[in-house]
């Protein structure tokens, strides 16, 4: 870690949150896309090679991929572990293992981490890279960290000094403007029984990236529409999230179709448990962690290179469910885990706030911006939950894609998959929808049965 982001990081300790101010100067500006990325990461590799330099990422499908094929093949097949940690040289390597991933060796002896090659393929568009240029001495975050100005169509935060900038950066992530995908939720529970939570149809669209119209007040939107289990097929769900969430709370509503109207849905945020995952995790664990950041003081702890699920097109694309689902956790011989540089951000909740965590780490991808594992703290301070999330970039946009992703409950011994595509058509990438296509009359036409 170099010199500039290692004080970077010791600011952020030293001072917590900033009520508003601009993320660099011109003057540290100068370092995107010289010893930075465009997008803030480190370009160099580090001490060992264990991290090769960033040369760019990965733009291009292997052969038989087809564009427009909502399946992507993997780029990385026929490589073999450099590494396999266990339970028994797990504390050889444990500087490098979330306090989850050790916990789960430590609970489980069927429970491996395999640690392949490491292949920073994370790409963008020109443009997201261009804009990220742009805005990264304008964005600002206000109310405590809880909203931002000054930013569009770019990562507002590139440099980031809080923990609140780099969490902004997760939520506002580029994943691709508007894409849709046939989903399913399912949960094994501690006799190893695999139940189907939910599945059905998610559209997703960041206004926050459109940059031929001007910056919408909505950064993120979601609708669902889901097809099962039959209990719950013709029900519909929408989330809008704003840019000002201290002047503006997260807009919900949900269709019944028992009783064929829609609903203001103003719990579905923060701890509320998310039927989507039978209540096996809260709704801000959504994409490992989503929504308002008001309960919780967000604090930049540093950098620090970290194995991580990465590269996962195995997982996320090439797996049978009935493969991938085993008692107590998924499938090690079907998980890719790779070393990559993240940035450490430590989540208390408030004094006077009400949430089941105490508090929560998260690991964000340096090359990304997208959390990709994380640690949840009971009342008492005891780890409570684990969740990670499995990183498959699209090399056709080119965009990251961690939207399948799982936690596990190490109290109940239970885990939950969000998410699951390989087996429904995979991902697909769609023209982003009009404002009015969002609204919520047209929520009840989307959930009929």
């Amino acid at each position: 870690m170099n010199t500039k982001l290692h004080w970077l990081a010791s600011l952020a300790l030293a001072t917590g949150s900033f009520a508003a101010h601009a993320a660099v100067t011109a003057e540290e500006a100068k370092a995107l896309g010289t010893t930075l990325t465009p997008i803030g990461a480190e370009k160099a590799g580090n001490a060992d090679g264990t991290i090769p330099a960033y040369t760019g990422g990965l733009t291009a499908g292997p052969a038989g991929y087809k564009a427009g094929d909502g399946i992507r093949p993997n780029p990385f097949a026929g490589e073999k572990p450099r590494l396999v940690i266990d339970a028994r040289n797990m504390a050889q390597h444990g500087s490098q293992l979330t306090e989850g991933t050790k916990a789960l060796l430590q609970k489980y002896p069927t429970f491996r981490v395999d640690v392949y090659p490491t292949h920073r393929s994370v790409a963008f568009p020109k443009a997201v890279l261009d804009n990220t240029a742009k805005i990264a001495t304008h964005a600002k975050t206000l109310n405590d960290g809880r909203s931002i100005e000054g930013a569009h169509a770019g990562f507002p935060f590139p440099i980031p000094k809080t923990g609140y900038e780099a969490m902004w950066n997760h939520l506002v992530r580029f994943n691709g403007q508007s894409y849709e995908a046939k989903y399913r939720n399912l949960s094994v529970d501690a006799n190893g029984r695999v139940t189907l939570a939910t599945e059905g149809l998610s559209t997703q669209e960041y206004p926050y990236w459109d940059a031929s119209k001007p910056q919408s007040d909505t950064y993120w939107r979601i609708k669902l529409a889901y097809t099962g289990p039959a209990r719950r097929a013709g029900e519909a769900l929408m989330i809008v999230d704003p840019l000002d969430t201290g002047a503006k709370d997260r807009r919900a509503w949900t269709y019944l179709p028992g009783q064929r109207r829609v609903k203001v849905a103003p719990d579905l945020s923060f701890d509320t448990p998310n039927p989507g995952t039978a209540g096996a995790t809260t709704f801000d664990d959504t994409f490992m962690f989503n929504g308002s950041m008001d309960r919780f003081d967000f604090k930049l702890v540093g950098k620090k290179e970290m194995v991580v699920p990465y590269n996962d097109y195995v997982a996320v694309y090439q797996s049978k469910q009935d493969d991938l689902l085993k008692p107590n956790h998924l499938n090690p011989d079907l998980v890719r885990w790779e070393l990559h540089r993240v940035w450490v951000v430590d989540a208390t909740l408030r004094e006077g706030k009400r949430h089941v965590y105490s508090k929560r780490t998260f690991y964000l991808d340096e090359d990304s911006w997208a959390i990709v594992a994380s640690d949840e703290y009971d009342g008492r301070g005891q780890l409570y939950r684990t969740g990670f999330a499995y990183m498959a970039p699209s090399y056709d946009v080119p965009a990251p894609y961690t939207d399948m992703f799982g936690h596990y409950d190490l109290v109940a011994r239970l885990y939950s998959l969000t998410g699951f595509i390989a087996e429904t058509g995979g991902l697909r990438f769609t023209a982003p929808a009009t404002d009015r296509e969002w609204t919520a009359d047209v929520l009840a036409g989307a959930g009929v049965r």
